[in-house]
């Protein structure tokens, strides 16, 4: 695909919609919005899609926020202020303005209606809109080019999955140009790809569009009161309907034989994709040094590993953050920055937010622990499902998750 001219970036704006309530994150979002949860250690969920988009050269992006968004504007405030104004580079938290109505966003289609005024005051060309709550690497500029190449009004990235799991996203049929011929949301029978009929291609939440058109589609939508006014329920089975709009299908594989996303909206994909990160066969790499993910940081000393012998302390398959002092054994475990963990104690399977000290003798497994717990000496979690719900949330799957700042009773 031919590279678009640096003057065709400049006439593209990024949207994030980062604004998700993340109910099915509870409890990590009690106190913060979903992108805002941390991830694999030294990041936020959002920093994929910002890192994204500075790697694929769009410097033009605003961050809509809603629920719980303290954290999130701190964060971009802190950690993302590397563009220049002077330049007409930036990257901005945008809080709902209330400018077209009363109420909060009501969809993503609505979020997109209520900030009109950005885009009559920036008037791009294209606006790619983008979720806040994926991991994932994608080149953008490669969508963009697609984009233009096809003379799209409007463009959605897919990625084709199983069609038994197809069933909790959008899924499209296209035709031999990957022209978008239908459009469900959340089908129970999901349609097939053709020549694969276990296979169905999903939205993976990255959309282009001509703005003029994206624009008339949210105001249209905006007059529809059985709307929902969301994108994938409302705008785009409508604009298929209709079948004036130019719209296409974006091939994921086009940037990989098999490239990595995932949807972190429950507590299951949450810790499943952190350990997908200490897989070494998986085709996601935070080490790239072509495609760097960034994040806010502070300055903190190295991580120290007081491991006096191989029976006391061991580390395997684990990701461990500055600022940690570890005695204990890890295996397959990402460690947020200013962890403390106990001599003898043993992690296994165990995502640990920051400021979380773990004391000694510990035996923990299959556990999400956010920020600043504390867990004294001899506790046992993970292994008894009757005694971890006594003190915490345990889902179907057998995850356990501590809630912040929670001072844990002893167990075991």
């Amino acid at each position: 695909m031919d590279r678009l001219a640096p003057s065709l970036l400049r006439k593209t704006l990024s949207l994030i919609l980062a604004g998700g309530q993340g109910e099915r994150l509870y409890p990590l979002t009690k106190d913060r919005s979903k992108p805002s949860v941390p991830f694999a250690g030294s990041y936020r969920i959002i920093d994929f899609a910002l890192s994204n988009c500075i790697n694929s050269g769009l410097r033009q992006v605003y961050v809509l926020t809603q629920y719980k968004s303290q954290s999130l504007y701190r964060h971009i405030r802190d950690g993302w202020n590397l563009l220049s104004r002077e330049l007409g580079e930036y990257i901005e938290t945008v809080p709902p303005q209330k400018r077209m109505h009363a109420r909060w966003y009501e969809g993503t289609a609505d979020a997109i209606y209520q900030n009109i005024f950005l885009l009559e005051q920036w008037k791009p060309e294209r606006t790619l809109i983008l979720s806040g709550d994926h991991i994932y690497r994608m080149d953008y500029h490669d969508l963009l080019a697609y984009h233009v190449s096809r003379e799209a009004d409007v463009t959605i990235a897919c990625h084709e999955f199983p069609r038994a799991q197809a069933t909790e996203f959008g899924v499209m049929q296209v035709n031999a140009d990957n022209r978008v011929v239908q459009f469900v949301e959340k089908p129970a029978d999901p349609p097939a790809i053709p020549g694969k009929p276990d296979r169905a291609l999903v939205n993976m939440g990255i959309y282009v569009f001509n703005t003029a058109c994206m624009v008339r589609s949210v105001i249209e939508d905006h007059k529809d009161l059985r709307s929902q006014h969301d994108l994938g329920k409302n705008i785009f089975p409508r604009l298929v309907q209709k079948g004036d709009v130019a719209l296409y299908a974006y091939p994921f594989t086009r940037q990989g034989a098999d490239p990595y996303w995932r949807d972190v909206g429950s507590l299951m994909s949450y810790f499943q994709a952190n350990m997908d990160l200490l897989d070494e066969g998986q085709t996601f790499n935070l080490f790239s040094r072509d495609w760097p993910f960034r994040s806010s940081s502070i300055q903190l000393p190295p991580c120290r590993l007081n491991l006096s012998n191989y029976q006391q302390g061991r580390i395997a398959r684990s990701f461990v953050s500055g600022g940690c002092r570890i005695e204990g054994n890890l295996d397959q475990c990402v460690i947020s920055p200013q962890v403390e963990i106990g001599e003898g104690s043993e992690l296994t399977g165990c995502v640990v937010f920051n400021g979380t000290v773990i004391g000694g003798r510990c035996r923990i497994r299959n556990t999400i622990i956010d920020k600043n717990v504390r867990i004294p000496d001899g506790c046992v979690i993970g292994y008894d499902a009757e005694q971890d719900r006594r003190q915490f949330i345990r889902t179907e799957e057998g995850i356990v998750v501590i809630p912040k700042e929670m001072q844990v009773e002893r167990t075991g």
